[in-house]
């Protein structure tokens, strides 16, 4: 597995980017009940922060974004799946002690951090966006109003006002 199946398995939920029960079983090597049965064993390794379980209307978000059912009887999972942070994607390696899982929380470890660097750029990007929008807008505004101004200056050159005329006049002439 590449830190790039590990990123893509990253999901973001309640503000927090972790990895599903179901996605570390399968990188470390090991059915989802084993896995979690092996948590729930160790549970005091695991607090909020570390892991946590999915309600339904979260289940249900995820299924319909990534299709999580199988067809078929007996295919789909019988239990909200529970979300490992960073943190806690390590423990589990740490308790589940085999040699894949060990290696496995490397690559977990790298595809956070890298997660962090390439939200962090894009985070900075966003800043120089609004920088910029925010001086183009200054812009514009003052182009506005110069462009305004040329176009008084023309209605005025369209519309000269009414001129009398010069010299002497009769009065039959008004």
């Amino acid at each position: 597995m590449t830190l790039g199946n590990i990123s893509s398995s990253i999901v973001l939920i309640r503000a927090h980017k972790v990895l599903l029960d179901s996605d570390l079983a399968a990188l470390y090597g090991v059915t989802i009940k084993r896995f979690n049965e092996q948590v729930r064993r160790n549970a005091i390794r695991f607090p909020a922060d570390f892991m946590f379980q999915l309600t339904a209307a979260e289940v249900e978000s995820l299924r319909s974004q990534i299709a999580t059912l199988k067809p078929g009887r007996g295919k789909h999972r019988k239990y909200r799946p529970y979300a490992f942070t960073e943190h806690g994607a390590i423990m589990a390696a740490m308790v589940l002690n085999s040699a894949r899982a060990v290696e496995m929380s490397v690559y977990v470890g790298r595809a956070c951090v890298r997660l962090r660097e390439v939200l962090s750029a894009n985070t900075e990007l966003a800043q120089r966006l609004e920088e910029l929008e925010a001086r183009l807008s200054q812009k514009v505004e003052s182009h506005d109003q110069a462009i305004a101004g040329i176009l008084e200056m023309l209605r005025k050159l369209m519309n000269p006002p009414a001129t009398r005329a010069i010299g002497f006049t009769s009065g039959s002439d008004k």
